[in-house]
């Protein structure tokens, strides 16, 4: 393509001449200006942030040309992240104790400047996070307090804490935002926080050692990954229950569902491939190897590509949804990347 935009302005500049008539000689250069702004190179229009465990920071990536555009320190072993609805905020869970420097916070990053600009106590080894749909609150599992940490996003300090199961792992919120889903790895169950009185109201038991959860755009199903099942349960968050289990590949981590909500995708970090789940049939359609044991998994926001963190081998896989292949692989990601968020420079833009 850029190779026909440079010819098409070549070709026009050597048709101007000054014998043209000032009608001709005007048009010429109309001509002109609009193939060079044709030929300019595109602007990316998604940043990817991907938490680098080992490395304690975030790296940030252009989707147009896979280039860093910024490695922005943290706390110790980052490991999820979350961005805010108005794309303003990128919040980021510091899990471990090295040594005598214990992290258990949150930071918030400025996705304007790539700072941090609030780090925010929590519980013991936050390991998920995820925003209310009004961007209002952030909520954050905590794996070793077995609690959830509510922060109000406009003061970037606690609200309130939630106690759940045992070992919560990751939490997703309904697109109207009434409730969170929070996974207990320890418990081999899922709670469900009402986000209004920030209790738990529900507990649904699922398989052995629940990882990851993602919700339907119509909010009607969750998508529970079970890392030692090695399966996906499907709830219906209406009657609270269990209404399908999928088997996918070994030691499933992550999950995502595409926008249209036709399919989820599933980062299986022990046979280092993705499973597509037909979210109609509650089947696999589809089983895509990638790098060495994907553990995060995003899709963008127009469901064009998947983007799957690959922690031994630290790179991200970039997939297309439509033929369900590997269409890129970013290599420039730091130490042991883990998960990962998708920021739109623009609503309703394409990123790639």
């Amino acid at each position: 393509m850029s190779n026909l935009r440079s010819g098409l302005l070549e070709s026009t500049l050597r048709s101007c001449h000054p014998g043209m008539s000032r009608f001709g000689l005007k048009t010429c250069w109309v001509l002109l200006f609009v193939c060079a702004l044709r030929s300019a190179p595109a602007v990316a229009q998604c940043d990817v942030y991907v938490a680098n465990r080992e490395l304690n920071s975030v790296s940030v990536f252009d989707t147009l040309t896979d280039t860093l555009k910024a490695e922005i320190p943290v706390g110790n072993q980052p490991l999820r992240i979350a961005i805010t609805p108005d794309r303003a905020f990128a919040y980021v869970t510091n899990t471990a104790r090295i040594g005598l420097i214990t992290s258990n916070t949150v930071a918030a990053i400025d996705t304007t400047t790539y700072q941090v600009v609030a780090t925010i106590p929590v519980g013991q080894y936050p390991a998920g996070v995820a925003i209310t749909p009004s961007g209002a609150f952030a909520y954050v599992a905590n794996l070793n307090s077995n609690n959830v940490s509510v922060i109000h996003t406009a003061t970037n300090a606690v609200l309130a804490t939630v106690g759940v199961g045992t070992n919560p792992w990751r939490v997703a919120i309904t697109p109207n935002g009434t409730f969170a889903y929070v996974t207990n790895s320890g418990s081999n169950d899922v709670s469900v926080i009402d986000t209004l009185t920030n209790t738990v109201v529900g507990t649904i038991p699922v398989g052995t050692y629940p990882a990851g959860v993602a919700i339907t755009p119509n909010g009607v199903f969750a998508y529970v990954t079970n890392y030692i099942s090695n399966n996906v349960s499907v709830i219906s968050t209406a009657t609270r229950q269990v209404v399908a289990t999928v088997a996918v590949g070994k030691s499933p981590v992550d999950v995502a569902v595409t926008p249209n909500g036709a399919f989820a995708f599933v980062a299986n970090d022990g046979t280092e491939d993705v499973s597509v789940i037909d979210a109609n049939s509650n089947s696999v359609v589809s089983t895509i190897p990638v790098g060495l044991a994907p553990r995060g998994v995003a899709i963008t926001p127009d469901g064009n590509f998947a983007y799957v963190t690959n922690g031994d081998d630290s790179t991200v896989s970039v997939i297309s949804t439509a033929t369900r292949t590997v269409v890129d692989t970013i290599r420039g990601v730091a130490a042991f990347p883990e998960g990962l968020a998708i920021r739109q420079d623009v609503a309703g833009q394409s990123c790639r």
